[in-house]
């Protein structure tokens, strides 16, 4: 019954989650097999698609991103999440028609379908054992933001303070392990492969931390650990949190003015566009390189732009705790690229990412991390520009598919490393944050900022 009442829960079963994912199979096929065949090769450089080819490809790469939208918007959990990250990661979405399909999914940002107003009347009532109107002084029925596994609604406390409330849709838990079984299930009708590509040890992963998302308790703990991380700069914004309005499934919190990443690209002078990237760029890596907290989730919608460089950051859910001595053996392949010295870096991608020196993807491997590496190693100021994030994805898509369809032999798996395990969100960190610096267009010196937490220990958090 949950799933005939979508504006009150997102669909919960199984089978009700993956017949909506299948019902986008007729108005994608289309636009997958132009993409394959770019991908593929198999057009003919010297002959370029026709004005009606034209004209189809863009009538049906729109029809496919609003048919996603709609879908992935009344699906929520990961399926959301997955939309919201070809949304602004360059390089993801169809070749050709990136900007189209993108344009559409962008509205998932910040501005994902809410459920209705009594679905977080039920939830705050459940958690506090009192309705909103009750709890709060005022409170807001429309939400005015909704993301993939809750909605925010504006509020003023007893005490006078305006504050956003996070409210967790009803049934999302469900729906994620519901996400999860269906991953597992194809895992395992991909066998073999799977165990080429080490997913058992990605789909793990993924499920930890989209399970911690879950508990907003736990989302709480962290931000107030990134406010102490980043206490002293004043660029650094972290709303205070409201922890006697916090539970597991309601999360109180400041509320910041300011705007949107869209608005800020839109308006800002180059010189706040700059001052804007260092801000995030510190707040990245001070928090990754120094203390091991990992922000795994920069996509535009978490930002508020309070004006020349001073940003507030939102969203703690997505964040991965590594290990300190798995952040020092990052640093050694970092410190050996800034040395210059390849042995050592060489030495470094075996032992930290599992490169394997005698396979014919070895080049491919080392020259993709050096690209990664790119910002950080130059003495120069370095341009962000969506050129050079769609490079990142497309230098590696290029090196798998030669490897993969040589002249004269059956297409083949390229050999994929062995990872540890936690740098699974690493890798989303990179994509996005380059894509975020890239839509902002920074420039800045980067080196020398990142280089003090690139030689220093790592700390506890204060």
């Amino acid at each position: 019954m949950a799933d005939d009442k979508p504006k009150d829960r997102p669909p919960t079963s199984r089978l009700g989650r993956l017949a909506r994912l299948a019902a986008l199979a007729p108005k994608g096929m289309p636009l997958a097999f132009e993409g394959a065949k770019r991908a593929l090769g198999m057009r003919n450089k010297d002959e370029p698609p026709t004005v009606e080819e034209k004209r189809k490809v863009a009538a049906d790469a729109k029809k496919a991103a609003e048919a996603l939208l709609k879908t992935l918007g009344e699906m929520k959990g990961l399926p959301l999440k997955v939309g919201q990250m070809v949304s602004y990661i360059d390089g993801l979405a169809p070749p050709g028609y990136e900007e189209r399909f993108k344009a559409e999914l962008k509205k998932l940002l910040d501005k994902a379908p809410p459920l209705s107003p009594e679905a977080a009347v039920k939830v705050v009532t459940e958690e506090f054992g009192a309705p909103p109107d009750q709890v709060f002084a005022e409170w807001e029925s429309e939400p005015f933001a909704a993301a993939s596994i809750g909605q925010v609604h504006r509020a003023k406390t007893k005490d006078g303070a305006t504050v956003a409330v996070k409210v967790q849709y009803p049934g999302i838990d469900k729906a994620i392990e519901a996400d999860l079984k269906s991953i597992q299930f194809f895992q395992s009708m991909l066998s073999p492969v799977a165990k080429k590509i080490h997913s058992a040890q990605t789909l793990d992963e993924i499920g930890k931390v989209f399970r911690e998302e879950l508990d907003y308790g736990l989302e709480a703990s962290r931000a107030d650990a990134f406010r102490r991380i980043h206490e002293g700069d004043n660029n650094v914004v972290i709303p205070r949190v409201f922890h006697s309005l916090t539970t597991k499934r309601v999360l109180t919190t400041e509320l910041l003015g300011g705007q949107s990443y869209a608005d800020f690209v839109a308006s800002a002078s180059q010189e706040d566009r700059n001052a804007a990237g260092v801000t995030i760029w510190t707040f990245t890596f001070k928090s990754l390189m120094q203390y091991g907290h990992l922000y795994a989730d920069p996509h535009p919608g978490n930002y508020r732009f309070l004006g020349g460089g001073k940003i507030g950051f939102l969203d703690f859910g997505c964040i991965k705790l590594l290990p300190p001595e798995l952040v020092m053996s990052m640093k050694r392949y970092m410190i050996a690229a800034l040395d210059e010295d390849w042995v050592e870096f060489d030495r470094a991608c075996v032992e930290v990412l599992g490169y394997d020196p005698e396979d014919e993807t070895w080049e491919l491997y080392r020259g993709y991390t050096l690209e990664l590496l790119a910002p950080l190693m130059s003495r120069e100021i370095w341009v962000c520009s969506q050129e050079k994030a769609r490079e990142t994805v497309s230098y590696l898509s290029r090196g798998i598919r030669k490897i993969a369809l040589k002249d004269g032999e059956l297409p083949k798996l390229p050999k994929v490393p062995k990872m540890p395990q936690d740098f699974t969100f690493v890798n989303r960190l990179q994509w996005g944050l380059a894509s975020v610096m890239a839509g902002l267009g920074t420039h800045a010196h980067f080196r020398p900022m990142t280089e003090p937490w690139i030689r220093s220990p790592v700390l506890p958090v204060p």
